[in-house]
């Protein structure tokens, strides 16, 4: 039967208290109905959690904006066991939602399942052999790949291939997020303008549907279902296994920032340089993303302490004197046989640029900590108290040929006026051709489209007017025919949810009915619930 694990009743009653004040939105009450009777004569009842502190373990996500309470909270041992509760769910008419919940980086409850079944899987890691991660090689083609449980972190992902010399080609900026979470959305960085997003390098994955079924998928087997879930949102299934691409991974890296004044100049740096993006292209760079800095926040953030303290001063002089800087950021990996010929390449390209003059900075990293250079600024957060608060996060792709009416009427107009942006804004273009067009992420038509990152923190209190901000740039995109689209998308109705997938509508629907036909699976992102 269901463990109910006791716990102090003062406790409780804190935990309860701190919901009450807590800001909320949409909160739910635990059901009353749950679980069913004959749930509990199954042989993983004992790992179904319904006690206070597993309840509230699952009813926030990053976002700390929405807070929803599921039902109970499934602590898997294996595979089996997401199988066997699913398949429970469906013979019984649907009974309950289910939502796998990884590192839960959603923003506004994506991740939940209000009065459903949470599937803890963290949990899951603890119980797999080889730390989760095998790497082996196709003997026929040659090349190296990674089988991944779903619920690994991208971190431990990169540990492990490294013993091997070898390291996956697509990454998030943030690598505390587990494999199943960023292939269910894309997995984006300054590598996809190159390789693409982390759903444009799996191989084959091994998928729990809603009918309960454990189904191995690929580009030539079970196609549509491979297709569907990448990208997928967690509509179709639930990803227990991926095999991803690795290569040979590089031992440092080049990493240097460019400061401009000139938006046009910016992005037409940025676009020049992704240009070049075969992947066996030596001349190539591997990592290209932009940002921000204002009077709103130092150009240190923590998203990586990259500026000098001693350059500090000249770069907010700057930021005084235009409102607005833009900053180039690349990457140029390299090992032993490339470490002599890589500056001479930087160098060649320096020349075609037009940052402001006396404003590129460089620094020499071992590929690790480039990779990784998010953590240490999280930690620090942690220590402050700074990093459980609302994130009222904003991520738009947008066509090229609109980012310049994009620049005067969002970053020059509405981002300066209203002077409350806290965190990170991110942008930086990347290439149509380096996406599958049969996954079901959605992008722009333009075969160049620029992703827009809105990285905000509030207080517990004032994350509203972030929130309207956010909501004042897609009004001014929606009047002006800019036709974006989110990324980690939150609609509220369908006609919403129609107009993000466009085209895709029609078959994303499509695959719903023959993966998830009781529409079981991550309601909290509100599809179609």
């Amino acid at each position: 039967m269901a463990v109910n694990y006791s716990v102090p009743a003062y406790f409780i009653l804190i935990l309860l208290f701190i919901s009450r004040i807590r800001s909320t939105v949409g909160k739910s009450k635990p059901s009353t109905n749950f679980p069913p009777p004959n749930l509990l004569t199954l042989d993983f009842s004992e790992r179904i959690r319904t006690d206070p502190l597993a309840i509230e373990s699952a009813s926030s996500d990053y976002g700390n904006i929405v807070h929803e309470n599921p039902a109970a909270v499934l602590h898997p041992s294996s595979p089996q066991d997401i199988v066997s509760l699913i398949k429970f769910a469906y013979n019984n008419s649907g009974t309950f939602t289910i939502s796998a919940r990884g590192r839960s980086h959603s923003v506004f409850g994506q991740a939940m399942a209000p009065n459903g079944v949470i599937v803890d899987m963290m949990r899951l890691r603890s119980h797999r052999e080889n730390n989760g991660v095998i790497v082996s090689k196709n003997p026929s083609l040659g090349y190296f790949y990674a089988d991944v449980g779903g619920e690994q972190l991208w971190i431990d992902v990169l540990k492990a291939t490294m013993e091997h010399g070898l390291a996956p080609v697509a990454w998030t900026d943030y690598l505390y997020l587990t494999v199943g979470g960023t292939l269910s959305n894309a997995g984006i960085s300054g590598q996809s303008f190159r390789y693409g997003p982390q759903i444009s390098n799996v191989y084959e994955m091994d998928v729990v549907t809603g009918k309960g079924e454990l189904v191995t998928c690929s580009p030539h087997k079970n196609s549509e279902l491979f297709y569907a879930v990448l990208g997928g949102l967690g509509q179709f299934g639930i990803i227990t296994r991926a095999r991803i691409a690795i290569e040979p991974a590089p031992k440092r890296v080049k990493w240097v920032r460019m400061l401009y004044s000139d938006f046009s100049a910016f992005t037409k740096d940025q676009e020049r340089l992704i240009a070049i993006n075969g992947r066996r292209q030596s001349s190539a760079l591997d990592y290209v993303e932009g940002s921000l800095l204002m009077n709103q926040g130092p150009p240190n953030n923590w998203r990586s302490s990259f500026f000098p303290s001693s350059d500090i001063p000249r770069i907010m002089s700057l930021v005084t004197q235009h409102g607005i800087i833009y900053c180039l950021e690349v990457a140029k990996y390299y090992d032993d046989s490339t470490q002599h010929s890589v500056p001479k390449e930087l160098e060649q390209m320096y020349k075609g640029l037009s940052f402001i003059s006396g404003f590129k900075l460089e620094k020499d990293v071992s590929f690790m900590d480039f990779l990784d250079r998010v953590r240490n600024g999280e930690l620090k957060l942690q220590s402050q108290g700074l990093w459980d608060v609302p994130h009222p996060w904003l991520n738009l792709f947008l066509p090229k040929s609109r980012i310049s009416d994009f620049n005067s009427g969002v970053f020059q107009d509405i981002v300066l006026k209203r002077n409350i942006t806290t965190g990170p804004v991110l942008i930086y273009p990347m290439n149509r051709n380096k996406w599958d067009d049969r996954t079901s992420a959605v992008i722009p038509e333009e075969e160049v489209f620029y992703t827009v990152g809105f990285l905000h923190s509030s207080g517990l209190n004032d994350w509203q007017r972030y929130d309207d901000q956010n909501k004042e740039v897609l009004k001014f995109c929606e009047k002006g025919g800019i036709k974006v689209k989110e990324y980690f998308p939150h609609n509220k109705t369908k006609e919403e949810w129609i107009n993000h997938f466009g085209s895709k509508w029609k078959i994303f629907r499509e695959r719903k009915s023959m993966f998830d036909p009781k529409m079981m699976l991550s309601p909290g992102q509100r599809i179609f619930n």
